[in-house]
């Protein structure tokens, strides 16, 4: 069910982490939106507290540099109690190394992220980027042949 209320803080908390943090590679927004004791659940950043920081801004400066001009659109998002969900839309052209060596070539991907939010600050998340669309679009990966 979508928030009818005005103030959506939780969604403007995700937000915040795709524009100002992967996006533009602001790496103190984690400090400002993650709780120090936050569960991360992504595949490549798990962990927890000071460690999950780490990696989440690690990510985030590497994703930054592989694609500088990387935007997201939020396309449908979901709050219900302390958790939203949110289905946003990146583009990019691939400038930096990213799973080797850039290829100058724009990618377009979904990314679905889904977190627990309290006091105005992520306190657990999933996140899923879809890496097979963004090695496809590189050509890091073939499609199986068909027989």
């Amino acid at each position: 069910m979508l928030s009818t209320d005005q103030d959506h803080t939780s969604l403007h908390v995700l937000e915040r982490m795709l524009h100002e943090g992967f996006a533009l590679g602001r790496t103190e927004v984690v400090d400002e939106l993650c709780s120090p004791d936050i569960v991360e659940h992504q595949l490549g950043l798990a962990g927890q507290g000071a460690e999950a920081i780490a990696k989440v801004k690690k990510g985030m400066t590497e994703v930054h540099a592989a694609f500088p001009d990387l935007r997201f659109t939020i396309g449908d998002w979901a709050e219900r109690d302390d958790i939203v969900w949110v289905r946003a839309e990146g583009t990019g052209t691939n400038t930096g190394p990213f799973f080797g060596p850039p290829t100058g070539r724009t990618v377009h991907f979904t990314v679905i992220d889904v977190a627990r939010i309290r006091d105005g600050r992520i306190v657990e998340h999933w996140g899923v980027p879809d890496r097979f669309a963004i090695m496809l679009q590189l050509g890091r990966i073939d499609l199986p042949r068909q027989p």
